[in-house]
Parts: C-alpha cells; structure tokens; sequence
C-alpha cells in the first residue's frame, strides 16, 4: 500500500509566462521560489508547505477555453479570511465566483487565470 505523505506540487500549463507571473506575482502576491534550470520555461511558487509550477507551453496551448465550471480540473487553496479574499479579489479587479454558503462545508471563490486554469480559495465561514 502506498502511504501518503502530502502534496507537494500542483503544474499547470500557461501560454504566456509573463502574463502568468503579472497575475500570480502581481495580482495574487505569490512567493515566487527558485526553479531547478530545466529546458522548459516556468516559474515556481510557495503556498506554505506545498509549491504551484507553472510551465509555459512550447505550443502555447493550455487546456480550458470556458468559464469556471467547478467539476472541471482545479487546485485549491485554504486562506486565513474568506472576506479578505474577496476584498483583495475585488480591489484586484479579478472576477470570482463566491459561494459563501457553500454544501462542501466551508466558503469557496472561484477564480480563473489569465489561460483559464481554475483557482479555488476555501475558508472557514465568517472567517
């Protein structure tokens, strides 16, 4: 049987690597990390314990072309206030999808990256 320890990276393909880092470096304020110097072009993140690479696509293609659709492929990351989120979301200008009340048993925002990857925030309620 396989033990599990944790996760420890997510990757997603961006078509555009600068635009990328604008909205994750800039606009989401993500710690950028050192990346090994492999052949590929990409870019390194913290998110406490676990990391987020994003590697531009050779072809420039990604995935998704829709809106958020919740069942599609996403990563999620807890955060310490769901209010803060979305008032950092909106000062940003970063259109989301809030579900405060959502079944899953805590508050949930949607967001999508400048190539459509789903961003999922969760908090506590009236966090």
């Amino acid at each position: 049987m396989i033990q599990y320890a944790h996760l420890h990276h997510v990757s997603l393909a961006v078509r555009d690597l600068e635009i990328a880092k604008q909205f994750y470096s800039g606009l989401l304020q993500m710690q950028e990390i050192e990346r090994p110097p492999f052949r590929s072009t990409g870019v390194w993140y913290a998110i406490g314990s676990q990391q987020l690479h994003l590697l531009q696509h050779p072809e420039g293609h990604t995935l998704r072309e829709a809106g958020i659709d919740t069942t599609d492929g996403h990563f999620a990351i807890w955060v310490t206030s769901y209010q803060e989120t979305i008032d950092w979301l909106t000062k940003q200008g970063i259109e989301y999808e809030a579900r405060p009340d959502s079944v899953a048993g805590f508050a949930q925002i949607f967001v999508l990256d400048p190539d459509r990857n789903i961003i999922e925030f969760g908090a506590l309620y009236n966090s």
